[in-house]
């Protein structure tokens, strides 16, 4: 394939000649929620082409990880160039396991939903860094905690952001068919929560058994990062030390901006911890950093400010490819919106399943099939739900399905291909971060990389729905998978 940035703008013509075709030929369909009709946009309209050219810095500015990934690479960028993440991964290193390595990186990115879209800044090039230090290639530690990330985004043994967002969709759809249909936060907890250790270990298993003798042993080239420090020095050694009381310090003042009565990362109104999680972007910068000030002043890294501040420079420097990536990739996304080409595939492919006449399993797995297609366009998961939620909740609620496995469905389909996607916007980054290891890694290789994590995904999450609607198991408290009424 070609570069990446060669790749989008290839996209970009894709869409406004789509775009054209299809509004010629008065492409069409009504909006299942709204009830409106969606018509395909003709791009090369005059107010279309004004618009492109007049928003082309706010689309670049207001892309949505933008402004999260560099404010959080100054945070890992202190922490990084200070020497804190090699040394704590090397003494990571020799604490865990090698066996359980490839377990524990994929676990860390299923995990890392509970911190929502942070966890595509912060666990792959961890994930990286941990392999290299156990001296394993580490692009595969960055393909398998990539892995984890987007395609175990919607499994987690905790209940994250997701699950009432979905929640509400979901219900407002039941309720065209049974007024008053409650779908709690909670609906898909129990089958969620099950997915964690069985991507973790399919993760790991395609880790080892695949991705690692694919890529075989590593040798870094010419402007390759460079190699954690195998062992510490007592210089090292009494740093983290150091940095480890100020972690504590760091947790201890976190908690008492969280838990009193009235603290300040607590709602005004509700008094709910919400506003902690809002914040974790700023928490983390702010925790990476200073905990790397620590570490590079305990270690004589930093002794002026100036060191400090050209490390930032330094981490921000290295983002100029995924800042540049950024740009063509928002005004692609932004015109494949102003289309309307997603809204009517997503509805086309809604449609059609409906008039499949297919079984329950079969609904499902379809379901799933059709979701993780339309992911490799739409990456927002609201704004597919919101699209398919009005169709296929009440159609498969007419087929014993109740809601809440039709939820779980759509979340299994919408994440296993979500490591494949080439629209999804952390690809850029990623593509950055493997960078730094084999200079100019193609988009190409990276995809054909990260196949075998989404068939494996797709197995485990497909088996699964089917396993629990076959014995008729609870998705969540009081969630079941079969409902016993009819339209």
């Amino acid at each position: 394939m070609p570069h990446a940035l060669v790749l989008f703008l290839w996209l970009c013509l894709a869409v406004v000649a789509a775009s054209a075709i299809a509004s010629l030929v008065g492409t069409s369909a009504i909006h299942p929620a709204t009830g409106e009709r969606v018509a395909a946009e003709n791009l090369l309209q005059a107010h279309h082409i004004r618009r492109l050219l007049v928003e082309m810095p706010r689309t670049f500015t207001a892309f949505p990880p933008l402004g999260t990934v560099l404010v959080v690479m100054v945070g890992i960028g202190l922490a990084e160039h200070s020497g804190l993440i090699a040394a704590s991964l090397g003494r990571l290193m020799r604490m865990a396991p090698p066996a359980l390595l490839p377990l524990a990186v994929v676990f860390a990115g299923v995990m890392a939903s509970i911190a929502a879209d942070s966890g595509f800044l912060i666990v792959p090039p961890l994930g990286a860094a941990v392999f290299w230090a156990a001296g394993r290639h580490p692009l595969a530690g960055l393909a398998a905690a990539y892995a984890g990330v987007s395609g175990g985004f919607s499994a987690n043994l905790l209940i994250t952001g997701i699950d009432p967002l979905l929640a509400g969709l979901t219900e407002a759809a039941a309720r065209l068919l049974v007024p008053g249909y409650r779908v709690p936060a909670t609906a898909n907890w129990f089958l969620m929560a099950a997915l964690v250790p069985l991507l973790s270990v399919a993760g790991a298993l395609v880790t080892s058994r695949i991705i690692e003798p694919r890529l075989g042993a590593y040798e870094p080239g010419p402007g390759a990062a460079p190699a954690p420090a195998a062992e510490a020095g007592p210089a090292e050694r009494r740093a983290l030390a150091l940095t480890g009381r100020a972690a504590l310090v760091v947790v201890a003042g976190l908690l008492a901006l969280t838990i009193p009565e009235g603290a300040v990362l607590r709602d005004p109104g509700t008094g709910n911890i919400e506003p902690l999680f809002q914040a974790i972007v700023g928490i983390i910068t702010l925790s990476l950093g200073v905990l790397g000030l620590v570490y590079g002043t305990a270690v004589g890294r930093i002794r002026t400010s100036d060191d400090a501040i050209g490390m930032c420079e330094k981490a921000l420097a290295d983002m100029a490819l995924y800042i540049l990536l950024v740009f063509v990739a928002a005004q692609f996304l932004a015109l494949f919106s102003w289309s309307n080409l997603g809204a009517l595939i997503a509805i086309g492919g809604g449609e059609l399943l409906r008039g499949s006449g297919l079984g329950p399993v079969p609904l499902l797995l379809a379901l799933v099939l059709l979701c993780g297609l339309i992911n490799l366009l739409i990456t927002s998961a609201s704004a597919k739900w919101a699209l398919l939620a009005p169709v296929f909740v009440p159609m498969f609620m007419a087929a014993g399905i109740s809601p809440e496995l039709t939820q779980a469905a759509f979340r299994v389909g919408d994440s296993f291909s979500n490591v494949i996607a080439p629209t999804m916007v952390y690809v850029p980054l990623l593509l950055a971060f493997a960078g730094r290891y084999v200079p100019g890694f193609p988009l190409g290789r990276l995809l054909a990389l990260m196949l075998p994590y989404a068939l494996a995904f797709l197995i485990c999450g497909a088996g699964l729905l089917a396993l629990f609607l076959a014995l008729d198991l609870p998705v969540g408290p009081g969630a079941p998978s079969t409902v016993t009424f009819a339209r």
